[in-house]
Order: structure tokens, then sequence, then C-alpha cells
């Protein structure tokens, strides 16, 4: 079905949405083949009322939770619509319902402040009045500890067969070359047991790393300091060559196994002349993901306009004469410094949602310096390396992600 045959097919006040977004545009409704089939599916989905129901929240935040936008990297006649069904849910919902879907709360609040959904929304009102989403008193990620599975018995290793008593007694002489035998195994028994038991650390050593990140992870709910944010250079930028809005860079984070391969949406909004030999900063320690069929290994930290994307992106800038690799932390005593508590996680977990939970406070300030405000005390605290703060180039009070 094509995409301007599905969009007949909406509600009349979701079909004048979609229509509305595509005359104030910018609006795609796919760039190849393979995406405007997809647009359409995902309009049809819409139409049909297979999608944006209640009761299929849950579904649809698990689908969400990968993506800014439901097809390729851009805002598409999909997106509208499936706002458009999703608006009369979510102007009914309470913050304490929309905190249960996280990523679908994240998309629609994104895409209701997208440029041209605004202003059509707007004409169309009160139909599509804006949702106020309020994230600030969302309750914290539970992060319950994995259960501890019991040692299996390798399949190979029979139980040992009880030991039936002998009818006639032993000799005397077999008695004492039994009780030989069996002094020996208990001797070379203990001393195994010598040999593996572990080695004392020495009083006043420090934690081995794998024992702060344990300790971080133990900690009863997300905070910044678990976010692995490191200074980066780009050595290299190209196209992704299986999608237009995607660059690949090869960034250097100062180790010894060489630069990262590190893919990113920023082709529709930064040229690529301007990411070459870019400076910049890195979320280091997200799962790696396959992107477009090349895997990406880091996240490159973005400041996004208030209004959106189309109102302006930019690379978050570290202090001048930054090296690769040194770490970006937040001020303020109870994140700076390496303590257990403080030091970045190896990895984030995507289950336990660490990073989401986070970034709703990422911002930047009224002279463009990027800071994280806890939403419970709306304390300060900017991020910085040991040179000095990071900053966006123009925008203000713009969200880091």
């Amino acid at each position: 079905m094509s995409t301007q045959a599905a969009i007949a097919k909406l509600q009349s006040d979701v079909r004048a949405l979609v229509e509305g977004a595509a005359k104030a545009g910018p609006l795609e409704f796919g760039k190849s083949e393979k995406e405007k089939a997809q647009v359409s599916g995902w309009i049809e989905q819409v139409a049909k009322g297979d999608v944006g129901k209640a009761e299929g929240l849950k579904d649809l935040d698990a689908k969400l939770l990968p993506l800014t936008y439901v097809v390729s990297n851009y805002l598409s006649a999909a997106d509208v619509a499936l706002y458009g069904a999703l608006h009369p849910i979510y102007s009914q919902l309470q913050p304490a319902q929309y905190y249960a879907y996280p990523a679908v709360t994240r998309y629609f609040d994104h895409i209701q402040s997208a440029a041209p959904v605004r202003k059509s929304a707007d004409a169309l009102s009160p139909a599509f009045a804006p949702v106020s989403i309020d994230l600030s008193n969302a309750p914290p990620i539970e992060r319950k500890e994995p259960e501890k599975k019991a040692k299996a018995t390798p399949a190979s290793t029979p139980a040992p067969a009880k030991e039936q008593k002998s009818e006639a007694a032993p000799a005397p002489v077999e008695k004492a070359e039994k009780a030989k035998k069996g002094k020996k195994e208990e001797n070379g028994a203990e001393a195994d047991a010598a040999k593996s038991k572990p080695k004392k650390e020495k009083k006043g050593g420090e934690p081995k790393k794998a024992d702060k990140a344990a300790a971080a992870e133990e900690s009863s709910e997300p905070i910044p300091s678990m976010i692995d944010l490191r200074v980066g250079h780009i050595i290299k930028a190209e196209r992704h060559p299986d999608a237009d809005g995607l660059y690949i860079e090869q960034i250097d984070f100062g180790e010894e196994t060489g630069p990262r391969t590190v893919i990113s949406g920023l082709a529709n909004y930064i040229p690529l002349e301007q990411m070459q030999d870019r400076w910049l900063v890195g979320v280091c320690n997200l799962k790696p993901a396959n992107m477009r069929g090349v895997k990406s290994f880091a996240m490159v930290l973005c400041a996004t306009a208030s209004d959106g994307k189309d109102a302006g992106l930019e690379i978050v800038n570290p202090p001048p004469n930054s090296k690769p690799g040194e770490r970006v932390y937040f001020e303020g005593a109870e994140f700076e410094g390496m303590s257990p508590c403080k030091a970045p996680l190896p990895q984030l977990n995507p289950k336990k949602k660490i990073f989401e939970a986070i970034q709703p406070g990422f911002t930047t300030l009224e002279n463009k310096e990027a800071a994280w405000i806890n939403p419970v005390t709306k304390s300060v605290h900017r991020l910085r390396t040991k040179d000095g703060i990071l900053s966006a180039p123009t925008l203000v009070g713009a969200s880091l992600s």
C-alpha cells in the first residue's frame, strides 16, 4: 500500500495532523523504497488501530526503547500518525501512569515538540494540545540483583555409590595399610586446600576495579557517575554506506586498543567536513549496538534544542587543550573522585535503564555550560574535566544525549 493510500485510511483528525505537518515541513515519507514501505506499514497499523492503544503501551515501549524515530533517523509521516494516535491516551494519563512507559513517554514528548508537528497540532487546537510531561518526580528505576543459580552437577560425573560393608573382617595388615593410605590422602587434601585458599590482601591496599564497579552497581538508585564520559578525537569520519543519515567515525579515546568505531545519526545536521578532526565527548560504557550492519562502541554526546533537533543540534565541546581519554565527571563531592561509589560502571546494563534515568537531568545553562540538574534537590552539577567545563557552541536550555 502506498503512503498516501495509508494516510487516507487514518481517522480524520489524525489525517489532518499528518497533512498539516507535511505542509509545515520538513517531513519525510521515506528516503528509499524500503523506508517508504516501513513508513506506510506504520501508518497502516495506526489506521487499523494495531498500535496506539492503551493496552498495547507495554509492547510499544519495548519497540521504541532503542529508537528516536520509528523509521530510520528522521521525522517521518509515520511518527506524526503514531503521535496522533497516542495523544488521546497521554492527554488522560497521570504522571504515575506514564512513568511506567519511559520509552513511549520520551518518544511522545520528542515528537510533539518537533516544529512541523507542533505547527500542525496548534492549527488543529484543541484536538492536539501540548501534553505537559514532567519527569522531575519520576521514581528511580528499580535494579534488582540477579538471582544466583545453583551449580549443576555435571552429567558425566556419577554420584558415588555407597560402599557395601564386607562381611569378612579385614586382616590386621590390611587394616594398617588402609590407615596409612588414608593418612596420606588426608594430608594431601589439606595441602591442596591450603594452596587453593585466596591470598589475603594487604591492609590499606587499593580496591580492585571490579570491586569498585560492583559496589557502584549495588547503589540503591542510578547516579550520574555510573556513566563513563570521556574526551574523544575523531580520526576519520565518513558516511554510512547503507544509511544516508548516519556517519561512521573512528574516534580516539586514548585506549591502547586504538580508536573505537562509532555510528552517529548526525549526517542530516552536521556537514561531513565539520566532523573531521573534531574533538568531542563520548558515552563509552553503553552496550555495543549494531546500526545498519556496523557495530557502534560509543555514543557522541550532543545538545538538542528544546524545540527538537530541527531547531538545532550541536556536538558538546570539551575544554580547550583536552587530550583523548580524559575523564569527564560531575561537579560535587558526591560524584567527584574514583571511590567505589563514584567510579563509572564497565558497561551499562540496558535492562536497568541507568542512562535513561539520568538523561532527563542533562541540560545546558544560560552560559551554554553542560550540566546535570538533580530532579529531587534541583542542585546543579556541571560536567567538566580537570581543565574546564563542557559546553555547547550556541544552545541554551538544550537536552544532552
